[in-house]
């Protein structure tokens, strides 16, 4: 039977607790932003939170109101990031949910200059995106950006200079997601379905030469970076140098330091586990407060941040019933290295 931590550790500090289901956390330049993905109400999707505890819509109101059209502002933000250019990355799903329609135009990535807080640019997906993508998380990588498809498996490889996205490893196996298991139960949707959620987590290695990738059930692959940045390569070319790389459990996030070193969430044991190199994999932390450690960020000052999400709690994928234990806590701690200058301002 599993075995769920049961002492909580005091290495990790509450930093926010959200009155709603919150994924994502980033910092950029001493500011902080969150990411909500309407999991368990609608509402703001992306915040700047400020010191004296206010939470405001960023970029503004505008881009946050519900219900609005792709033109008119978010469809659904699943990640945001800062970027190694010092500017917030913030990745639209470009549908309303995991398992619905993309909306035309929807799937994007958007660029937010923080000098003037204002939209600089916004590359759209929609090339690369089938009817039941899910556009999940990105990392970059030079002048290109790789982004994970949760919805349709596969991975989407997007040149920033000319703004054309393609994709790649298109129903590849290491790609495809299977049942995904949290606090030793497999999920299930509304209608009593596994969850399934295919390529979800990746990380570029901190010199650029490979692409980390697995879906949310776990199992991590790897391929080489020049393979996925090449147009002229052949999907049976690329689909050969793919490399099994570690067999990790259920995750819901990952970070990566300038090591090398991947940091993972285990959905399935409420801990984080720290995969060398080497792949030699150790438990970080342990602890019951760890439900559902979504998107991982690891900060310049060496600290990682991990948004307990509780995300296998949501009625979405708990069989139809909400059993979100409130207020959603965003936890932090320190680590021993901070992150590659590749991926991070």
């Amino acid at each position: 039977m599993l075995s769920l931590p049961t002492e909580e550790d005091h290495r990790l500090t509450p930093v926010f607790q959200e009155d709603r289901v919150c994924t994502g956390v980033t910092t950029v330049r001493g500011r902080v932003f969150l990411s909500y993905p309407s999991a368990d109400r609608p509402g703001v999707q992306v915040v700047e939170a400020l010191p004296d505890g206010r939470r405001v819509p960023y970029p503004d109101v505008a881009w946050n109101r519900a219900n609005r059209s792709p033109s008119e502002g978010f469809v659904h933000v699943n990640g945001l990031r800062g970027g190694p250019d010092g500017r917030l990355w913030i990745v639209d799903s470009g549908t309303p949910q995991l398992g619905g329609a993309q909306v035309p135009g929807g799937a994007r990535l958007i660029a937010v200059n923080l000098d003037g807080d204002q939209v600089e640019r916004v590359y759209h997906l929609d090339e690369a995106v089938y009817p039941g993508s899910y556009v999940d998380d990105v990392r970059f990588n030079g002048r290109m950006a790789y982004f994970s498809d949760a919805g349709a498996a596969g991975l989407i490889v997007l040149d920033l200079d000319s703004g054309r996205p393609r994709r790649v490893l298109d129903g590849h196996p290491s790609t495809a997601g299977g049942p995904v298991v949290a606090d030793g139960r497999v999920l299930r949707d509304p209608d009593g379905a596994d969850v399934r959620l295919h390529v979800d987590q990746l990380e570029v290695s901190p010199d650029g030469r490979w692409l980390y990738y697995q879906p949310a059930s776990g199992g991590m692959s790897r391929i080489a970076t020049r393979w996925l940045d090449d147009p002229s390569v052949s999907a049976d070319e690329m689909a050969r140098t793919v490399e099994r790389w570690c067999d990790t459990p259920s995750t819901g996030g990952t970070a990566i330091d300038a090591t090398g070193t991947i940091y993972l969430s285990d959905l399935e044991r409420r801990r984080v586990l720290v995969l060398a190199p080497d792949r030699n994999v150790r438990t970080l932390v342990a602890d019951p407060r760890l439900a559902w450690v979504d998107a991982m960020w690891l900060d310049a000052d060496a600290r990682l941040w991990m948004p307990a999400a509780q995300l296998h709690l949501t009625a979405g994928l708990n069989g139809g019933v909400a059993a979100v234990d409130y207020p959603v806590q965003i936890y932090r701690m320190p680590v021993e290295i901070g992150p590659p200058a590749r991926d991070h301002a």
